[in-house]
């Protein structure tokens, strides 16, 4: 499963960098579908992560089965093929309702690495999860790094 996130990883890069060298051909309808789909994926991480966080900070009981459940859920999340979601074009600073800021697809962009960290993250939830309470909230911390890790540096702020 790993090699193929990877790959899968590869070729979402890949993509978006095939996608910026043919810029002036990305139609709007592509660029807001693009934006539509990733921001339709980060709704569902954050609806999966709500559920575990709440377990985790035990604002709502353990429950392994929905621990299990929305961790595996996040797997597959995470190994969707985000190929046209990131479409240069799609940014802050383009188009209004997206907080993607331009340094996403920077020359200098890490956003593979931080992508690979969340992978990483999620992997070891989707071990943890169903587990026991101690074994989620463990996990947790690394998700959460991960996704700041990102936010942080490609989310524009909330006005």
């Amino acid at each position: 499963m790993r090699t193929s996130t990877l790959a899968i990883m590869s070729a979402v890069i890949g993509s978006v960098a095939v996608l910026a060298a043919a810029d002036g051909h990305i139609s709007d309808k592509q660029i807001a579908a693009g934006i539509k789909a990733r921001q339709s994926q980060m709704q569902l991480y954050s609806f999966n992560l709500g559920v575990l966080g709440a377990m985790a900070k035990e604002e709502t009981p353990y429950e392994a089965t929905a621990a299990n459940a929305a961790a595996n859920n996040l797997m597959s999340l995470v190994s969707l093929s985000q190929a046209g979601y990131w479409l240069p074009g799609s940014d802050s600073d383009s188009v209004e309702g997206t907080r993607a800021l331009p340094a996403i697809w920077a020359a200098d962009s890490k956003v593979g690495e931080k992508g690979k960290d969340f992978f990483d993250a999620v992997t070891a939830m989707q071990a943890a999860a169903g587990t026991d309470l101690g074994a989620l909230q463990a996990a947790m911390g690394a998700v959460g790094k991960s996704c700041g890790g990102c936010h942080e540096s490609y989310r524009k702020p909330r006005e």
